[in-house]
């Protein structure tokens, strides 16, 4: 059993240059927690279409488009950086994520719609501020995720003083240009043709299912299930907080399982990268039920700690099916959420108690670390700790013989083999 002398410990990511700060976003949606399925996502106001002609829309406003018809000012100084990190080796991707500024409408020999070599199969969901299809590429044969945006409408949607919506999408294909990790969901493609208002983010297609899925009253998914699954999300987030990347909406709707039952995490639009180990924000834009004390308050806060909170909470939801604070409105969660003791089963595993006590400790500076969870003997388990990821900006740095032989020292886990196949797209 671990003490609750837990110490917060922010550690400098691998790479080191791995962000832009920017300050988080106040969004403007009025959010319900009445609804215990709780699938809250920041939705669009109106549905995008993406059986249209693809005609440039006249509403993308001529400031944001410089002379090549391409977006400035933001896309400028992110590709910039991109570039930059590139140049000197800190992309954690062994494979550049394919961008393609051509986009091409056709129909196949049974009129399904096309993009590009891909074909549509039907819509199957919803993000931040476009909708998710389903499209199947006439080269590989493989399923992809097309997350569908307008770009005029981006603009429009403004999520803070200075910023429209579009910073945060474009934000989000930069991190995920950055990353690649068996437990994070992986970016094959962007389309973006100037000459159209359409812009796609071609996504490794999860063909599985929400960890939500069965974990709803009157009760969870089980201790087993909901060890390897946490196991799966703390390897992923571990990554990202080494790479001072902060995910800032854990919760199970963002966390998809494959068919093999590996998690892997998704939806990166309201994360943030900064550019050494401090986090530090001031508003918290994730899902309220899932929001740290210390997000509810209106203060400074630190994102990683935070990220771990929402760990917890989810880690509650997985083994008993219910949310630990909830309230009837959002300023009654809030309160729950720094005022109420967590409370936990009296015949609960003495272990998993110890976990969730850690991981929802209100105070930050005394709540579990990521690093003391995957060594935490209820997350250990039968199954031993959790495997190593040599990620590659680290492999890539070790000289060719020393990276050999500790590649073959690192298990391949299950996740590894399913992104071998799904995410490389070829060209």
């Amino acid at each position: 059993m671990l003490s609750k002398g837990y110490t917060f410990a922010r550690s400098m990511g691998c790479c080191s240059c791995f962000g832009f700060s920017r300050k988080p976003k106040r969004r403007s949606k009025t959010i319900s927690l009445r609804n215990h399925n709780l699938s809250q996502e920041y939705l669009l106001d109106e549905e995008i279409d993406d059986e249209d002609d693809g005609s440039y829309n006249g509403d993308v406003t001529d400031s944001a488009y410089g002379d090549d018809g391409k977006l400035s000012n933001y896309v400028n100084h992110s590709e910039e950086i991109l570039r930059f990190r590139e140049l000197n080796g800190m992309i954690c991707r062994q494979f550049p994520v394919k961008e393609t500024h051509k986009l091409i409408r056709t129909e196949d020999e049974d009129g399904n719609k096309m993009i590009n070599e891909y074909v549509r199969v039907c819509k199957i969901g919803a993000g931040s501020y476009g909708k998710v299809v389903l499209y199947r590429s006439s080269v590989d044969g493989n399923n992809y995720a097309f997350k569908a945006f307008h770009k005029s409408h981006l603009l429009k949607l403004r999520v803070a003083p200075s910023e429209t919506a579009m910073s945060d999408v474009l934000r989000e294909v930069l991190i995920m240009k950055m990353l690649h990790h068996p437990n994070i969901v992986n970016l094959i493609e962007v389309i973006d043709d100037p000459n159209t208002d359409h812009f796609y983010m071609v996504l490794e297609y999860v063909d599985g299912k929400w960890v939500w899925e069965g974990s709803g009253p009157p009760g969870g998914i089980g201790e087993i299930t909901a060890r390897k699954y946490l196991r799966d999300i703390v390897s992923g987030l571990m990554y990202l907080h080494a790479h001072n990347v902060v995910h800032g909406d854990i919760k199970p709707d963002n966390l998809l399982v494959t068919r093999t039952g590996t998690v892997k995490i998704g939806d990166f639009s309201v994360s943030q990268v900064f550019e050494d180990d401090n986090d530090e924000l001031r508003r918290s834009p994730g899902t309220p039920v899932f929001t740290a004390p210390e997000c509810c308050l209106g203060l400074n806060y630190h994102g990683k700690v935070a990220d771990t909170w929402a760990v917890g909470v989810t880690l509650y939801c997985m083994v008993l099916g219910q949310y630990p604070f909830l309230g009837e409105t959002l300023q009654d969660t809030y309160d729950k959420i720094v005022n109420n003791p967590l409370v936990l089963p009296p015949d609960m595993n003495p272990q998993l108690k110890d976990l969730l006590e850690g991981l929802l400790c209100k105070d930050p500076l005394r709540r579990m670390t990521l690093d003391i969870v995957a060594n935490h003997t209820w997350v250990i388990g039968e199954d031993g700790p959790i495997p190593q990821y040599l990620c590659w900006c680290k492999r890539s740095r070790l000289p060719s013989k020393e990276s050999n032989a500790t590649e073959s020292n690192i298990h391949a886990t299950p996740a590894e083999s399913d992104w071998s196949k799904n995410g490389v797209h070829s060209s």
